[in-house]
């Protein structure tokens, strides 16, 4: 919990109809102008902010699920009756997804309402005269490089899931085309580096309150030149590494790694000093806990000692096969919880220990409640103790009289899930009901100071300093292990593409950004994981654009291969 100056949401009906995500009409219910509307230094505040809220929703749900369900980290496996969803689940794991599919239809029109959004509040906020509001022009061109940041963004992340888009500079414009990925890269990159010429940087002991300050608009310029191959085929790690290094070098802002591994997750991140932009998150007050629902189960509030309901949904991709052995000597990615070294604080089971206190980040293992009572199954589980298992297998169809005789027979699939199926992860810290106050009280990070660290070791190895890349991703990891003893350092000698994968998955779980990772590692469409064969088609790199936005705007063109 924090106090704070808390992005506010600015009551103004838009009605933005976004037929085909590209013909942007405004609906303005009286005559009201920027000039005459804006009475305080507040409503420029909160006009600012606006598009925030939706980057706040649009940086979750189904952005978070086309990063993470289709890649190997992450799974919704059928249990039983529950969450076949008419084979969506599978359609994304198994990379057979379509047009119509929803999340990339929501996830077309989210970005491009977030650039709407912003180019609305920008529209408004460059007609007025902020001396009337005892602020200045630094004031008034600081705000206005927050907005074109946030559009960079918007299209950074379009640019990610589907390649070019229309490229849009104010709301008057209908029904436009596709630009190319080259155009699209480029319009971000003049955005990001005329905001950064802008942008105040962060001082020594700021908290980070959702604002977008100069490390942040260069770190998104860091990750478009990072995934710029990918991008529009032309590897810029040189351009990327140097805008890495500079913001660990506090050329930017004041910014250093935290010394704790969940200080840059806990209830109190805000004033981690490893946060280079985060969205804020209070009880009652834009709360980020979308994915609860779908990571816990239905009985886990008794867990979390919580009265918060869930679906039982998502989980980690299995390590162990049914019979228990590791899943490591067939496949190369995946199997993430067994990726985190014995002795890991974070491989620790999750437990609260009282005001703001807690240790680990996974439910497995038998669940009990915080007195240590057994928590019962209401499936296949009915009225027994569950325990959460890092296999994916019907262990209820086994048995005398049952489907199967024993658990070598049992097949382990997406179709093959129990309620107690999967290590569950718990990256944002859940607080009792003695502690409720501080439910959701911690804020969603964004860009992080590690993710430079990553992202300039990488960049380090490609160039063939290995010994580089090492010392830079142990400078992170030493902070899990008791004393800083890393009994699994990175070396020059066992650093290649898949250990730098495992490192990209074991810092950043969870935190949406796994199929960005194995794109640019060549990997998303060429590699095997559990219940994943590779398809080898690297349209599959891309998602289609949604019918509903052709039907909508018949200047669209679809994607190759779809």
């Amino acid at each position: 919990m924090k106090t704070r100056k808390y992005i506010a949401v600015l009551s103004i009906s838009f009605g933005l109809l976004l037929q085909g995500c590209t013909k942007l009409d405004q609906e303005f219910y009286s005559s009201v102008t920027p000039e005459t509307f804006f009475k305080s230094e507040k409503d420029i505040m909160a006009a600012l902010y606006r598009p925030f809220t939706h980057a706040k929703w649009y940086m979750g749900e189904d952005r978070w699920r086309l990063q993470e369900y289709t890649a190997d980290n992450f799974a919704i496996t059928t249990k039983g009756r529950h969450w076949y969803n008419g084979g969506e689940n599978e359609r994304y794991h198994y990379h057979r997804w379509t047009a119509d599919d929803g999340w990339i239809w929501g996830s077309w029109r989210g970005t491009l309402m977030g650039v709407a959004l912003a180019l609305d509040a920008k529209s408004d906020l460059s007609k007025l005269d902020y001396a009337r509001f005892a602020l200045t022009q630094d004031d008034q061109d600081a705000h206005l490089a927050q907005l074109d940041a946030l559009i960079a963004y918007f299209y950074l992340r379009g640019l990610d899931y589907f390649g070019g888009m229309p490229v849009f500079e104010s709301l008057e414009e209908e029904a436009l085309p596709r630009n190319t990925d080259v155009e699209l890269f480029n319009h971000i990159e003049r955005l990001l580096k005329e905001s950064i010429e802008r942008l105040p940087v962060k001082a020594a002991g700021d908290r980070e309150e959702g604002a977008i300050r100069k490390a942040a608009a260069a770190a998104m310029l860091a990750q478009l030149y990072f995934n710029a191959e990918a991008y529009i085929k032309k590897p810029m790690y040189a351009e990327a590494r140097e805008i890495a290094e500079a913001i660990i070098n506090k050329e930017y802002g004041d910014y250093t790694l935290d010394a704790t591994w969940n200080g840059v997750h806990g209830f109190t991140n805000n004033a981690s000093p490893e946060i280079i932009w985060s969205m804020p998150s209070e009880f009652k007050m834009l709360e980020y806990n979308w994915f609860y629902a779908d990571f816990y189960h239905y009985n886990t509030r008794q867990y979390f000692n919580q009265d918060m309901g869930a679906n039982n949904g998502a989980h980690l991709t299995p390590s162990r096969k049914p019979d228990g052995t590791l899943y490591k000597d067939e496949f190369k990615l995946g199997s993430p919880y067994e990726k985190f070294t014995q002795g890991d604080y974070r491989k620790a089971p999750y437990v609260y220990h009282g005001s703001g206190r807690y240790e680990g980040m996974f439910i497995v293992g038998p669940h009990r409640t915080p007195s240590g009572a057994p928590i019962l199954g209401g499936e296949e589980y009915k009225d027994l103790p569950l325990n959460f298992v890092d296999q994916v297998g019907r262990f209820s169809e086994v048995g005398p009289g049952k489907k199967y005789s024993s658990v070598n027979q049992l097949p382990s699939k997406m179709s093959e899930g129990e309620e107690n199926t999967g290590v569950r992860l718990v990256k944002v810290p859940i607080p009792n009901l003695n502690d409720n106050t501080l439910r959701w009280g911690a804020d969603m990070p964004v860009i992080r100071l590690a993710e430079l660290y990553y992202m300039a070791a990488e960049c380090r190895f490609r160039d063939g300093d290995a010994a580089g890349a090492a010392e830079l991703i142990n400078s992170v990891r030493k902070r899990n292990f008791s004393n800083g003893a890393d009994p699994n350092p990175v070396t020059a000698q066992n650093l290649d593409k898949y250990r730098f994968l495992d490192e990209w998955s074991i810092e950043f779980l969870g935190e949406g950004r796994r199929r960005t990772d194995l794109i640019r590692w060549k990997a998303f469409t060429t590699e095997e994981w559990w219940d994943h064969t590779p398809s080898n088609s690297d349209h599959l790199n891309r998602f289609p654009v949604p019918n509903e936005a052709i039907a909508g705007n018949n200047n669209l063109t679809q994607n190759p291969g779809y």
